[in-house]
């Protein structure tokens, strides 16, 4: 009744190709943005911010990245927390060397670098596939590991591998309080999907899902593998190493290469999974999902009158991240993006039966 297209008429191409035709959704995502900036820093508490939504921007834009690679390419990693890693480290070496580098020009020159060395580690996609693509990706994690203790360049001569950052501030305005982190890393995360949005609609993107769906058709209808697969690697790497620059700096303050393990990688791959493969909005579902499935575990006892351990909590978590990584791969492939979707079909078709 009140999601239908009834009387929005479209005269042109451009308004038949916007990216939320139908004004509902406009007004939707208006409302949306309206809440994220203003209604949120207003009415949430610092605890909140600092613990749970700003963890949830910076993994969902890290997830977006990886779900360009994975979802939209087909090309399958699982050294994206070795990225996040170069993303941080870059960025923190471009903050400390470089008298009077702006913020904001360090977190993107970060994700640049590890776009470098992710088209590196992309360059066997060229020849091989699946899970063969997928260890020589996972060399990338191993590799970043092994660089950062052993290399004292890269840690600004630190023993540990630990590093950290303090005093942020864009354009003189200070990056201190839990509301101003929140804001500086939802201004990231609105910018980077509107382009990420914009790219895989574009022709690049449909050249991403030719080779996602057929690689070999794709080749032959005169697409370059080699372009569209080391581009992909290339834009996934800089979304998730300014995401890890962001992680670094914004959320940790202080850390080590073991906050970006190969755990944070999985980690990663899960939220794609669950939240849909080849969808942007996919990737805000899964991280939600994974951010906010461990505060659900931990009050669901309270809430039931019996209390359990913190052990069996974490094992109670990594196996209902098991079964559920099975369910959406048998029962609906597309993840979470794909249950809203297609709730919202049949909302514009409702009351009808078809």
């Amino acid at each position: 009744m009140f999601y239908r297209e009834n009387g929005q008429f479209k005269s042109s191409y451009r308004a038949d190709q916007q990216i939320f035709p139908i004004a509902q959704d406009r007004i939707a995502m208006l409302v949306l943005l309206l809440v994220a900036f203003v209604v949120v820093p207003l009415g949430v508490s610092d605890y909140w911010m600092r613990a749970i939504l700003t963890p949830f921007l910076i993994l969902s834009l890290a997830a977006l990245g990886l779900n360009i690679l994975v979802g939209y390419c087909g090309q399958i990693s699982l050294g994206t927390g070795a990225f996040m890693a170069v993303g941080a480290y870059a960025a923190y070496n471009f903050q400390v060397r470089i008298d009077g580098m702006p913020l904001i020009a360090s977190l993107l020159l970060g994700g640049l670098c590890a776009t470098v060395i992710g088209v590196l580690f992309g360059i066997p996609s060229l020849r091989i596939k699946g899970l063969y693509l997928a260890v020589a990706t996972l060399a990338a994690q191993f590799f970043t590991d092994w660089a950062f203790l052993r290399i004292q360049w890269f840690t600004n001569n630190s023993s540990s591998g630990s590093v950290s950052v303090a005093g942020l501030n864009v354009f003189g305005v200070p990056i201190e309080s839990p509301v101003q982190k929140y804001l500086f890393c939802l201004l990231f995360v609105v910018v980077f999907a509107l382009l990420a949005k914009n790219l895989v609609r574009s022709a690049i993107g449909r050249e991403w899902m030719a080779m996602r769906d057929m690689d070999v058709a794709a080749a032959v209808i005169g697409i370059r593998p080699v372009y569209a697969k080391l581009t992909a690697f290339a834009v996934s790497s800089f979304i998730v190493g300014v995401a890890g620059a962001l992680w670094g700096f914004v959320h940790l303050g202080a850390w080590e290469p073991a906050a970006f393990s190969i755990d944070r990688s999985f980690q990663l791959l899960f939220m794609v999974i669950i939240g849909g493969l080849g969808s942007i909005m996919g990737s805000f579902f899964g991280a939600a999902f994974i951010v906010l499935l461990p505060l659900f575990l931990n009050q669901l006892p309270g809430w039931l009158g019996f209390s359990i351990s913190t052990a069996l909590a974490s094992h109670l978590e990594t196996m209902i991240f098991g079964a559920l990584i099975v369910f959406f791969l048998i029962v609906e492939p597309h993840g979470l993006a794909r249950l809203w979707s297609t709730a919202k079909e049949k909302l514009r078709l409702w009351p009808f039966p078809h």
